[in-house]
């Protein structure tokens, strides 16, 4: 018998706050931006490709990501989101291992492709005889957002525990996973092991997830937008100490991975900005370029977070053939390309997400697995890419990844309906 059809369910958008989707999309866009000025691809006196990151090389740069490191904020509107699905699944009579099961396939599902991909493309450059370095070089920055996965693989996988937490003693939860971070830090510079600060992958991001919770129940609502924007100054003043006399770094993206307390810091002043911008962004969300533009996007928003490093890379690799197509990375004439090159970057990935992005739908057949299939497909989904955080992109990972990955997705897609069995009479 053949398999029913997914049902194809409208969106009532009178019912979604359209403002946390405009969210979302900008954060990813902005991300985009921000890799395609930091990669400069040109070519040396010798004919030798040769690889720069022009954005780091300001010295504004480190200021800047005070205002460019936008991750937490989709974390905190990813935590609004997920609180507001749980509650939703919980009335619908689901069960964690069900919310667990959509969530993780909505992660796993759009990454196996790229894994598939690098396996296929650094196998295939590895096999031509290209320069070992060039290959690490392009699969290693090519990889870098894949952190992101096992950072939200993680916090969705405790969503039902943490709301549970958060619903009996809401202070208190956030009270614990400060005080995780901080201890992570503090025995992470005392010891100068760096690997320790790993175990912020869990306190810091699921701690920013837990902003998003209260977010969700109208704590900011209920607070006037001078507090807010108090809140949001205290905050960003509180950087500086934290990077001066205290021992972080000034620049964000250096505080990323591992993940450390200044981006809590951020995620409290930009969820505070965000709810004050959103009477404002609720307005534009009425017309319908706006509407559109996030639709676009939107619906294809893990492809192109995930795609886009690929695609740069491949599009600064395809100019370079282009008399006059790839300016001196850094020169005003590579500053003013990049307008036309993010054009070309955001077309390139939406008509490559009409081919992979298929698999941003989860394809659940069948009952949810029993709790513990589940958590070892979440296992088999987070250490892909908490091994790529960790070592870098290479092909050996891009093997492990497609294996992982194709185990999780038969673990969490298909599972045996609990249909009866009909034997015939006498047997």
């Amino acid at each position: 018998m053949a398999e029913p059809r997914q049902q194809v369910v409208a969106v009532d958008l009178s019912k979604r706050d359209l403002t946390l989707d405009l969210a979302r999309v900008f954060c990813v866009l902005l991300v985009v931006l921000i890799h395609l000025l930091m990669v400069g691809i040109g070519v040396d006196a010798t004919g030798q490709l040769v690889a720069s990151r022009p954005l780091e090389a300001q010295p504004w740069f480190a200021l800047a990501t005070w205002a460019g490191q936008i991750m937490p904020l989709f974390f905190v509107v990813g935590g609004f989101a997920s609180i507001t699905a749980w509650r939703s699944a919980v009335r619908r009579g689901s069960t964690p291992a069900d919310y667990v099961r959509s969530r993780v396939l909505r992660l796993a599902q759009p990454a196996l492709p790229l894994y598939a991909f690098f396996l296929v493309g650094i196998g295939a450059a590895t096999l031509a005889g290209l320069d070992p370095a060039l290959i690490d070089l392009a699969a290693s920055g090519a990889g870098t957002p894949l952190w992101f996965l096992a950072a939200y693989t993680l916090c969705q996988a405790v969503v039902p525990w943490m709301a549970g937490w958060h619903a009996r003693a809401p202070r208190s939860t956030l009270g614990v996973l400060l005080a995780g971070v901080i201890a992570v830090d503090a025995a992470r510079f005392v010891t100068g092991v760096p690997e320790v600060g790993l175990l912020n992958l869990f306190f810091v991001w699921v701690l920013v997830q837990q902003l998003g919770f209260w977010f969700a129940d109208g704590w900011l609502d209920r607070r006037r937008p001078l507090t807010l924007l108090a809140i949001a100054v205290l905050a960003y003043a509180s950087l500086a100490p934290l990077t001066t006399l205290g021992p972080y770094s000034p620049d964000m993206l250096f505080n990323l991975n591992p993940a450390t307390l200044p981006l809590v810091v951020l995620a409290v002043a930009q969820a505070c900005i965000l709810r004050l911008l959103r009477p404002a962004l609720a307005r534009l969300m009425q017309t319908s370029g706006a509407r559109a533009v996030v639709f676009l996007v939107g619906s294809r928003l893990m492809t192109v977070y995930l795609w886009h490093l690929p695609v740069i890379l491949l599009v600064s690799g395809l100019a370079l053939l282009i008399p006059g197509g790839a300016p001196e990375p850094g020169s005003t004439a590579w500053w003013w390309s990049r307008i036309p090159y993010f054009l070309v970057v955001l077309v390139s990935v939406y008509g490559l997400s009409f081919i992979v992005g298929r698999w941003e739908t989860p394809r659940e057949v069948g009952r949810t697995p029993p709790g513990r299939v589940v958590a070892v497909a979440v296992v088999c989904a987070f250490t892909p890419s908490f091994l790529v955080l960790q070592f870098l992109m290479d092909l050996p990972l891009a093997v492990t990844g497609t294996v992982l990955l194709s185990a999780a997705i038969l673990l969490l897609g298909r599972w045996p309906s609990r249909a009866p069995v009909h034997r015939p009479r006498g047997t």
